[in-house]
Protein backbone atom coordinates (compact mmCIF):
# COMPACT_ATOMS: atom_id res chain seq x y z
CA UNK A 1 0.00 0.00 0.00
CA UNK A 2 1.01 3.59 -0.60
CA UNK A 3 -0.49 6.77 0.85
CA UNK A 4 -0.77 10.18 -0.79
CA UNK A 5 -1.88 13.00 1.49
CA UNK A 6 -2.20 16.76 1.29
CA UNK A 7 -4.59 19.64 1.59
CA UNK A 8 -7.70 20.11 -0.51
CA UNK A 9 -7.20 21.10 -4.16
CA UNK A 10 -3.47 20.28 -4.24
CA UNK A 11 -3.58 17.98 -7.33
CA UNK A 12 -3.02 14.84 -5.25
CA UNK A 13 -4.54 12.55 -7.89
CA UNK A 14 -2.39 13.97 -10.66
CA UNK A 15 0.70 13.64 -8.47
CA UNK A 16 -0.25 10.06 -7.54
CA UNK A 17 -0.57 9.22 -11.24
CA UNK A 18 2.90 10.58 -11.94
CA UNK A 19 4.59 8.98 -8.93
CA UNK A 20 2.90 5.56 -9.05
CA UNK A 21 2.38 5.19 -12.82
CA UNK A 22 -1.41 5.38 -12.69
CA UNK A 23 -4.06 6.71 -15.04
CA UNK A 24 -7.03 8.70 -13.80
CA UNK A 25 -9.21 5.74 -14.82
CA UNK A 26 -7.34 3.61 -12.24
CA UNK A 27 -8.65 5.77 -9.39
CA UNK A 28 -11.95 5.01 -7.67
CA UNK A 29 -13.71 7.97 -6.05
CA UNK A 30 -14.16 7.36 -2.33
CA UNK A 31 -16.96 9.91 -2.14
CA UNK A 32 -19.26 7.75 -4.29
CA UNK A 33 -17.78 4.30 -4.90
CA UNK A 34 -19.22 1.13 -3.48
CA UNK A 35 -17.35 -0.24 -0.47
CA UNK A 36 -16.40 -3.39 -2.40
CA UNK A 37 -14.61 -1.27 -5.05
CA UNK A 38 -11.79 -0.39 -2.64
CA UNK A 39 -10.65 -4.01 -2.80
CA UNK A 40 -10.47 -4.05 -6.62
CA UNK A 41 -9.14 -0.64 -7.65
CA UNK A 42 -5.50 0.37 -8.14
CA UNK A 43 -6.04 3.66 -6.31
CA UNK A 44 -8.70 5.33 -4.18
CA UNK A 45 -9.17 9.09 -3.95
CA UNK A 46 -11.14 11.01 -1.33
CA UNK A 47 -10.41 8.35 1.30
CA UNK A 48 -11.42 10.87 3.98
CA UNK A 49 -14.89 11.09 2.40
CA UNK A 50 -15.19 7.30 2.29
CA UNK A 51 -14.50 7.23 6.04
CA UNK A 52 -17.16 9.90 6.54
CA UNK A 53 -19.68 7.86 4.58
CA UNK A 54 -18.84 4.75 6.59
CA UNK A 55 -19.32 6.61 9.88
CA UNK A 56 -22.59 8.10 8.65
CA UNK A 57 -23.83 4.61 7.71
CA UNK A 58 -22.76 3.18 11.08
CA UNK A 59 -20.09 0.93 9.56
CA UNK A 60 -17.15 -0.18 11.68
CA UNK A 61 -13.89 1.53 10.68
CA UNK A 62 -11.78 -0.03 13.43
CA UNK A 63 -9.93 -2.54 11.21
CA UNK A 64 -10.33 -0.75 7.88
CA UNK A 65 -6.62 -0.51 7.07
CA UNK A 66 -5.96 -4.15 7.99
CA UNK A 67 -8.85 -5.21 5.75
CA UNK A 68 -7.60 -3.08 2.85
CA UNK A 69 -4.03 -4.36 3.22
CA UNK A 70 -5.30 -7.94 3.38
CA UNK A 71 -7.49 -7.67 0.28
CA UNK A 72 -5.74 -5.02 -1.85
CA UNK A 73 -2.12 -4.65 -0.67
CA UNK A 74 -0.98 -2.69 -3.75
CA UNK A 75 -3.60 0.08 -3.47
CA UNK A 76 -2.65 3.76 -3.50
CA UNK A 77 -4.82 5.65 -1.01
CA UNK A 78 -5.30 9.38 -1.61
CA UNK A 79 -6.69 11.48 1.22
CA UNK A 80 -7.09 15.08 2.25
CA UNK A 81 -5.41 16.08 5.50
CA UNK A 82 -8.41 17.33 7.45
CA UNK A 83 -6.86 17.74 10.89
CA UNK A 84 -5.56 21.26 10.41
CA UNK A 85 -7.54 24.38 11.15
CA UNK A 86 -10.40 25.18 13.46
CA UNK A 87 -11.91 22.28 15.41
CA UNK A 88 -15.54 21.85 14.31
CA UNK A 89 -18.29 22.57 16.83
CA UNK A 90 -20.39 19.70 15.52
CA UNK A 91 -19.63 16.45 17.40
CA UNK A 92 -20.07 14.27 14.29
CA UNK A 93 -17.61 16.38 12.32
CA UNK A 94 -15.11 16.17 15.20
CA UNK A 95 -15.51 12.38 15.30
CA UNK A 96 -15.01 12.15 11.52
CA UNK A 97 -11.91 14.32 11.69
CA UNK A 98 -10.47 12.35 14.62
CA UNK A 99 -11.24 8.95 13.10
CA UNK A 100 -9.83 9.96 9.70
CA UNK A 101 -6.61 11.17 11.29
CA UNK A 102 -6.18 7.94 13.25
CA UNK A 103 -6.93 5.78 10.20
CA UNK A 104 -4.49 7.76 8.05
CA UNK A 105 -1.82 7.25 10.74
CA UNK A 106 -2.45 3.50 10.50
CA UNK A 107 -2.31 3.73 6.71
CA UNK A 108 1.00 5.61 6.86
CA UNK A 109 2.48 3.01 9.19
CA UNK A 110 1.38 0.19 6.86
CA UNK A 111 2.47 1.97 3.67
CA UNK A 112 5.66 1.41 1.75
CA UNK A 113 5.60 5.03 0.57
CA UNK A 114 3.92 8.12 1.97
CA UNK A 115 3.83 11.13 -0.33
CA UNK A 116 2.67 14.57 0.75
CA UNK A 117 1.52 16.86 -2.06
CA UNK A 118 1.81 20.63 -1.71
CA UNK A 119 0.90 22.90 -4.62
CA UNK A 120 0.97 19.88 -6.92
CA UNK A 121 4.52 18.93 -5.93
CA UNK A 122 4.92 15.44 -4.45
CA UNK A 123 7.32 15.07 -1.52
CA UNK A 124 8.26 11.62 -0.22
CA UNK A 125 8.02 11.57 3.56
CA UNK A 126 8.38 7.77 3.77
CA UNK A 127 10.18 5.54 1.26
CA UNK A 128 11.80 6.86 -1.88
Amino acid sequence: MDLVIGGACQNKCKAACAVFNLNMEDIADGSICGFHEIFRCRALSDFHLLIGRMLEEGKDTQNLIQEIVGKNPDIVIISDEIGYGIVPMDAKLREWRERTGRICCEAAAASEHVVRVVAGIPQFIKGA
